[in-house]
């Protein structure tokens, strides 16, 4: 006999399970005031693990096609983080804003309102794998594909800057040309800003060994990434006319110079 007792409740404008999208505007955990005190110096931590019950999940579902993306096969859901699965334990991580009280504050958290909250666990620098191996589930709608790329460029960089936005779009049309860019075989070198080069080895995983597949060089007077997959090269830069302030609301193709050889 397995029992488990909720901790707390997410409260949240999030409430369609069948949303593809996560609010924007954070998330309250409350926590109930019998484990009050296990909170004691959460907030010494920037992001925690949240495990929830998915409890408008199904249960007898055993395989599924990812969300994002219907066309693409089935995988098990054990092999998918997929809410719907015989034990409907969700997990996910997210940035701490602020404890007050009972009170979580977090950002982008991907449960939906009433999700009854089963533990929670700090975030450890131990957690980070930098480049794992993971299948390619590409998102059906560009839009959703830039979405998680901010989320995970933000994640890694940690501040919203100019730079940041430009490697989005460069990450973007390298992706249309090349595919997946966390690929093994999927080379990159960057020149420009420190921070540009940040956010393009956040999101592609590149390390420069095992295997070798990052390279920058620091400018101030010009801007590229160069990427390469077997024979084909694809090479971005932004254009001269480029205008930063309102890069967010462009598409890449209005942003950059793209060569492909």
């Amino acid at each position: 006999m397995i029992n488990i007792e909720p901790i707390g409740i997410v409260r949240s404008d999030f409430k369609d399970p069948h949303e593809k999208k996560v609010s924007k505007s954070g998330a309250v955990i409350e926590i109930y005031p019998q484990y009050s005190d296990a909170l004691l110096r959460l907030g010494e931590h920037s992001h925690i693990w949240v495990l929830g019950w998915f409890h408008a999940a199904v249960r007898n579902v055993l395989r599924v096609r990812p969300r994002i993306n219907l066309d693409l096969p089935e995988y098990g859901v054990f092999g998918m983080r997929s809410p719907s699965r015989p034990n409907p334990v969700g997990l996910t991580v997210t940035k701490l804003e602020a404890v007050e009280d009972n009170l979580l504050y977090v950002q982008r958290l991907d449960f939906i309102d009433g999700t009854p909250i089963i533990d929670i666990k700090p975030y450890f620098e131990q957690d980070i794998i930098f480049s794992p191996r993971t299948p390619y589930i590409k998102p059906k709608e560009a839009l959703m594909l830039e979405e998680i790329m901010m989320k995970e460029a933000l994640y890694h960089h940690q501040e919203e800057c100019p730079p940041l936005l430009l490697g989005i779009k460069m990450c973007l049309a390298a992706e249309r040309e090349l595919g997946q860019l966390t690929a093994s075989d999927v080379v990159v070198s960057v020149t420009g800003p420190s921070c540009l080069a940040d956010t393009v080895q956040g999101l592609t995983r590149a390390r420069l060994a095992n295997p070798p597949r990052f390279s920058f060089h620091e400018s101030g007077s010009e801007t590229e990434v160069r990427w390469q997959k077997g024979s084909r090269q694809v090479i971005v830069r932004p254009r001269s006319d480029l205008d930063l302030s309102a890069i967010k609301e462009q598409s890449y193709a209005e942003v950059l110079e793209i060569v492909t050889l």
